[in-house]
């Protein structure tokens, strides 16, 4: 009798450990697909003349990259703490290792040439213009990021590496301490591709930071004249790019944060003898919070959202300005607002961005202009036009 209630106490206690730890997966699988459904809902209805950039096309390919991730690997992680065989089958195992190695490097390589789109429209314009960087090259280099991921992240499967569950036997990753030539420089070569994308993300977004600054001090500092067209499109252009380069730098934080750790255990797991499970669970665990935040930062940086930000910005610079004798220019809307027959000529046509090749030309050495093809200010900075959100 005191065996059979002691059975009955274990089973009950082991029910309710299983119930308090399925809790997690299914919330981080229910956050990351209603959150990249309604990111993908909120991108497919944006403005027809912005679906046509680069950088719209990059966006919606990791927000589409990231609700696949979610739901191809979470169902696998809720199905093992329900039944702990599942992941103990050698060929769920591996898919579940391809999954993890492919849309972490998958994630990186998307945010690095995004990251490389917008260097290219801002410091390079001339070349961003020769090389024809719209949608549908956007949209080529995707599926090229695709096919070369996909046959590198199967490579463990081909034998070059081999699959392994975890310690805390909820998740299944490369056999990161073997002790195999060829596995282990398939190890060290992924966190070397991993690496390597995350260095660059950084230098690409410090190199086009900078080159915003400068643009943005020069638009300051140069007073925009009735002749000269190319100064004031450079001064209506500067929020759009800051707008764009604010849902790229937070979008980057959040994946770099998100993937650093798990590279570095890598490289930990790699080179140290000292084996520690409870760091690799929890660098898997950040890994997995990526898709769920990244959607919101393209929820909550919109077009709408973004530009009521910058109009309590004017509000509250101007208040100051106010106190000082010294008159001062906004950086977000140079003085050419002021002049409201100049801004109604410019902003008279509703694609602004097509109406100056007419009059400007793109020459090498024509680095001055920052032209970022398929981003058009239609109304943009009007604050009286309605517009639908990103």
């Amino acid at each position: 009798m005191l065996k059979l209630v002691t059975h009955f106490k274990s089973e009950t206690w082991t029910q309710q450990h299983v119930q308090t730890a399925i809790a997690l997966p299914i919330f981080m699988f229910a956050g990351g697909a209603i959150g990249n459904l309604i990111a993908i809902i909120v991108l497919s209805v944006s403005r027809q003349e912005r679906k046509s950039s680069a950088f719209y096309t990059l966006v919606c390919g990791l927000a589409v990259t990231d609700l696949l991730g979610t739901c191809l690997a979470s169902p696998l992680t809720i199905a093992n703490y329900l039944d702990q065989k599942v992941l103990k089958n050698e060929h769920v195992c591996e898919f579940q290792s391809f999954l993890l190695l492919f849309f972490g490097l998958t994630g990186l390589s998307i945010i690095c040439a995004m990251a490389a789109e917008r260097y290219l429209a801002i410091c390079c314009p001339y070349t961003y213009q020769r090389w024809g960087v719209d949608r549908r090259f956007a949209q080529k280099f995707l599926f090229f990021i695709y096919i070369s991921h996909i046959f590198f992240c199967c490579l463990p499967m081909m034998g070059m590496a081999g699959s392994l569950l975890q310690s805390s036997s909820t998740w299944c990753f490369i056999d990161w301490k073997t002790h195999k030539p060829l596995a282990a420089a398939y190890s060290v070569l992924y966190g070397v591709v991993s690496l390597l994308l995350i260095l660059g993300t950084i230098v690409l977004n410090l190199a086009v930071c900078g080159a915003l600054l400068l643009m943005r001090q020069r638009t300051v500092q140069r007073p925009v004249t009735r002749a000269s067209v190319r100064e004031r499109w450079r001064a209506l252009s500067s929020a759009a790019e800051t707008q764009m380069m604010a849902v790229l730098v937070m979008t980057s934080a959040v994946v770099l944060a998100c993937s650093a750790p798990l590279v570095v255990r890598v490289f930990a797991n790699c080179f140290m003898l000292k084996n520690d499970p409870r760091a690799d669970l929890a660098a898997i665990r950040i890994a997995s919070v990526n898709p769920i935040l990244d959607p919101w930062i393209y929820i909550l940086l919109r077009r709408s959202l973004f530009r009521r930000l910058l109009s309590l910005s004017r509000r509250s610079s101007s208040t100051r300005s106010s106190s000082s004798s010294t008159p001062q220019r906004n950086l977000f809307y140079p003085d050419i607002m002021k002049d409201s027959h100049v801004f109604t000529q410019l902003m008279c046509s509703v694609n602004i961005i097509t109406q100056l090749p007419a009059t400007v030309k793109f020459t090498p050495c024509d680095t001055e202009i920052h032209y970022s093809q398929g981003f058009k200010l239609s109304f943009y900075l009007l604050p009286s036009t309605p517009e639908k959100d990103i």
